[in-house]
């Protein structure tokens, strides 16, 4: 795995949420669309709050507090082909459908920002991370530090897919 290549990767994306966000209508940001599904606003909040969520878990295996445990191999096969399987719809986990809430755009904002100052203040453990040190994932598995930065890639590119969707069902 390139870190360093998914560490642009997730600055690109984020450049494209960021972009988007100036883009949307704050009504239509809080709009569902027609055929149903979440708002822009809710795509979001869970996206911001599950990449920090991850990027805490990236942080404790990069620390050495995971357990050295297996990475299942289509876990691995995700990772390596930079994408969720497509056409495969996935339910976000019970715990972060719990916590999913609409957020105005400001907070969006916020939410994008402190994401990115905080990835930028960790980033540097991953160098030294041990690839042993799993931390785990409520649908994934056990990930290690440098695997949560690849996830954290593929889930914010797989929502900003989402986000595209639900865009041209409001006509933005």
């Amino acid at each position: 795995m390139g870190t360093e290549r998914d560490y642009q990767k997730i600055q690109e994306i984020t450049a494209c949420y960021r972009k988007r966000l100036l883009q949307i209508p704050e009504d239509k940001f809080i709009q569902r669309p027609t055929f149903g599904g979440w708002s822009c606003s809710e795509v979001y909040f869970h996206i911001f709050d599950a990449s920090m969520l991850s990027m805490d878990a990236m942080t404790a295996a990069a620390m050495g507090a995971g357990k050295d445990r297996k990475t299942h191999f289509l876990v691995k096969l995700v990772l390596f082909a930079d994408m969720l399987p497509p056409g495969k719809k996935f339910k976000a986990p019970a715990m972060l459908e719990q916590r999913l809430r609409t957020v105005t755009k400001a907070e969006a904002f916020d939410m994008l920002t402190g994401f990115l100052q905080g990835l930028e203040k960790v980033y540097h453990l991953l160098s030294d991370a041990s690839s042993h040190s799993k931390t785990r994932h409520p649908v994934m598995g056990y990930l290690n530090a440098k695997a949560w930065l690849r996830f954290i890639e593929i889930h914010l590119n797989h929502h900003l897919k989402q986000l595209k969707r639900i865009m041209d069902s409001l006509d933005i």
